[in-house]
C-alpha cells in the first residue's frame, strides 16, 4: 500500500506527463467512465469533496511512470483544483489513495486481470471493477473489493459500495444516441441514477404535459413566459 513521506521533495502533478499516450482501442474506454462521471455530477452537484478522472495519469510513485486507470473516483479531495483543473493525479500530492478504479477491456487486452489488478491492490484503491462489454459466457462486469491486501470478487449486479455511497451495476440504455450496455450509479435500493439525456427528456415532458394542461384550462402558456 502507498506511504506517503512529508520529508521528501517529490514532484508535482504539474511536473508530470498527465497520461502513458497509449490512445484508447475504441470509443467505449472514453464513453463508459465520462457516463458516469456525468452521472456524478448531477448526483453530488453540491458537493465539492470529490474528483472522478478519465484516462488520466495516476502516480503512485515518482520513480515510477503512471498507471492510467478508464476512470477513477477518489473522495476526501478537492473536485476542482485551480482553474485549470488537474492535469493528473499523483497520490503523493493529494494525500489519498483513489478508493475506485475502473478498467473497460476493449480489442487490446492489457494486464487487466492480472497486471493492473495487481498494481490498484498494492496501490491500496479499495473497489477495482473490469467490464467487458464482449463477453457472452461470464458476466461482463466484475467488481472486486480489497480484503487484507486481495481482491475478493462481488458477484452482484448491482453491487452495492458502502464506503462510497453508491451501487455500480449495469444495464441496457442509451447514452449520446446509442442503445446498448452501459454502466451505471445506483442507489442502496438499487434504483438506477438517470443519465443527463434521460433528465433532460424527462423535463421536456413534464414541460410538455404542463402546457398542454394550460391549454386544456384556456391558457396559452407562451403567454406566461
Amino acid at each position: 500500500m502507498f506511504q506517503y513521506d512529508p520529508r521528501l521533495r517529490w514532484p508535482s502533478a504539474e511536473d508530470l506527463p498527465d497520461s502513458d499516450d497509449t490512445p484508447v482501442d475504441n470509443e467505449l474506454q472514453d464513453l463508459i467512465p465520462s457516463l458516469l462521471k456525468a452521472i456524478l455530477a448531477m448526483i453530488w452537484a453540491d458537493r465539492m469533496d470529490w474528483f472522478f478522472g478519465v484516462d488520466m495519469g495516476l502516480y503512485y510513485d515518482p520513480h515510477q511512470p503512471p498507471i492510467v486507470p478508464d476512470g477513477f473516483l477518489s473522495l476526501g479531495v478537492q473536485r476542482y483544483i485551480e482553474e485549470d483543473l488537474r492535469p493528473s493525479y499523483a497520490i503523493w500530492e493529494e494525500k489519498q489513495v483513489p478508493i475506485f478504479a475502473l478498467e473497460v477491456i476493449s480489442a487490446t487486452y492489457r494486464g487487466e486481470f492480472t497486471t493492473k489488478k495487481d498494481k490498484y491492490a498494492e496501490i491500496g484503491i479499495l473497489y477495482y471493477a473490469v467490464y467487458n462489454p464482449r463477453r457472452r459466457r461470464n458476466p461482463p462486469l466484475e467488481v472486486y473489493r480489497l480484503v487484507n491486501g486481495a481482491y475478493e470478487y462481488l458477484p452482484e449486479n448491482p453491487v452495492w459500495l458502502p464506503e462510497i455511497g453508491l451501487g455500480i451495476g449495469r444495464e441496457e440504455g442509451t447514452y449520446q444516441g446509442l442503445t446498448r450496455d452501459w454502466l451505471y450509479w445506483y442507489d442502496e435500493q438499487g434504483q438506477r441514477f438517470s443519465t443527463p439525456e434521460e433528465r433532460a427528456s424527462a423535463a421536456e415532458q413534464r414541460a410538455a404535459k404542463l402546457a398542454e394542461k394550460l391549454r386544456s384550462l384556456g391558457v396559452d402558456p407562451d403567454s406566461l413566459t
